[in-house]
């Protein structure tokens, strides 16, 4: 993302031999009282004053490179990258202009006696000088795992492979994320830090598209934040150090007001756009999840990436606008898979709890792919009749009123009582803290857009068993 002949570092230079050691972390020990007061002293700071932290060190590793100097010198933002439209109820907020940073005050030194903060969700505390924190250390770049694709033998599932090799994320543009990712981790940990930047969503979790954004979820602690006073206020400096330091390396950073708040922007250097929340840490469980389901069975990442793109296409793959998100989308294909008569995929929340229960420590999550070996299905049928399948089950066979697509139980389950699951059109179960992943869809019109155009395509697709029937390829390629 950023010249390194302006950081004075050597090139990114991925270790490809130690991926199976891809994430690890340091908890943070920011209070919620220490981040008010951190936003507090960013602005109103002496800033004719600078402030330095001394060195952090942990374990064996390196220190923690602190600097009162700035690391970039690039242009003000334009006035016209200022007055961008958003989409949906989101708000958007803009810091002042040019400020000089600040690193964080409240961050402890040294010198002073660290405990770690308890493992998100579980019930006992235990000292770091007891359980020992995971150095810190960069983490190794992970390289997609080797799958062979399935034979396509009819020319439905051929147009399914072609369009799936020819749009699918391919290494270089997962190495330009994991830069960017590293170069922001660096620039953040100047105000926080023990903070981690961790790379999530479609980019990791094995169904990314060439096309795809860069989900970024940043770490300040390992449990959970209030995203409504924590998180805004962390993303407020994250923001603000964003327009005053980083103007000539990132454009039009946008501070959004959601349930989940971000920060939005766009890397000039790579041009991928970017969404960065704090401490949304299911994002970060769900990710390794999914991608072991990407790599279990070998029709599964080609089925998803053409039903993605048939969404985008007929405009019902898009959550700020009241429909189904790519998760939610990504779910429904498993469940489907799950739910056939001759299974294609398991429920690997059943078969290994251990690997995925919500108390494992974040640095140890990456590691719950390599314990799942590929799943041997006796279903047999090809990716083609596995599509058809798939619109046929949401058009006339899945019962929206009464049932919730669970891919923990591998089945439809009840529906909740829960005010959450109320007037929903559509619930589809998180697998870790059991929201509903489709609540965006509550308005009867785009539901019955989404419904119907799972019928519409079914028939078409039945009768012309041609993908360009209802996605018409060559404008799909070039979207990527």
């Amino acid at each position: 993302m950023f010249p390194n002949s302006i950081l004075g570092r050597p090139p990114f230079t991925p270790n490809h031999q130690q991926h199976n050691n891809f994430f690890t972390l340091s908890p943070s020990l920011y209070s919620h009282q220490q981040l008010i007061d951190a936003q507090f002293n960013f602005q109103n700071t002496d800033l004719s004053r600078a402030v330095s932290l001394q060195q952090l060190t942990y374990g064996n590793v390196s220190p923690v490179q602190t600097s009162t100097s700035p690391l970039f010198r690039g242009r003000k933002r334009l006035s016209d990258e200022k007055n961008l439209p958003l989409d949906g109820k989101r708000q958007r907020f803009h810091s002042p202009h040019q400020e000089p940073t600040i690193v964080n005050h409240i961050v402890p030194l040294s010198g002073e006696r660290r405990y770690s903060m308890p493992p998100l969700f579980h019930t006992h505390y235990v000292p770091d000088i007891v359980r020992g924190v995971p150095p810190f250390r960069e983490i190794p770049f992970l390289e997609p795992r080797e799958i062979t694709l399935p034979e396509a033998k009819d020319k439905l599932s051929q147009q399914i492979l072609e369009l799936f090799e020819a749009c699918q994320q391919q290494v270089s543009d997962l190495k330009k994320k994991e830069l960017c990712r590293t170069e922001l981790q660096r620039e953040i940990q100047l105000m926080f830090p023990q903070s981690r930047l961790f790379l999530v969503g479609s980019s990791l979790n094995g169904f990314g598209t060439r096309s795809s954004d860069g989900d970024l979820c940043l770490v300040v602690k390992e449990e959970p934040v209030n995203q409504k006073t924590e998180a805004r206020h962390i993303l407020t400096l994250v923001h603000k150090h964003f327009c005053t330091r980083l103007s000539g390396y990132i454009e039009r950073p946008q501070l959004i007001r959601a349930k989940v708040p971000i920060v939005k922007f766009r890397d000039k250097v790579s041009c991928v756009e970017f969404d960065l929340n704090v401490n949304n840490i299911v994002g970060i469980r769900n990710t390794f999840l999914l991608r072991t389901y990407a790599y279990l069975e070998n029709r599964v990442r080609p089925l998803v990436l053409v039903i993605k793109k048939w969404a985008s296409h007929h405009e019902i793959n898009d959550a700020s606008r009241g429909t189904l998100s790519s998760y939610s989308l990504v779910l429904m294909v498993l469940h489907y898979l799950q739910t056939l008569p001759e299974p294609i995929l398991p429920s690997i929340q059943k078969i290994y709890p251990e690997s995925f229960s919500p108390a494992i420590q974040l640095h140890l999550v990456h590691q719950a792919p390599c314990n799942v070996p590929p799943y041997l299905s006796k279903n047999e049928s090809n990716l083609g009749d596995l599509l058809l399948g798939f619109l046929k089950y949401y058009a006339t066979e899945f019962d929206w009123n009464s049932q919730m697509i669970s891919v923990r139980e591998a089945k439809a389950i009840p529906r909740p009582d829960g005010i959450e699951w109320r007037n929903k059109y559509i619930c589809v179960e998180e697998p870790f803290d059991g929201t509903n992943t489709a609540r965006a869809v509550h308005e009867k019109q785009k539901f019955d857009m989404i419904k119907d155009q799972f019928l519409k395509s079914w028939h078409r697709l039945k009768n012309k068993r041609d993908l360009n029937s209802i996605l018409p390829l060559r404008t799909a390629v070039l979207k990527r």
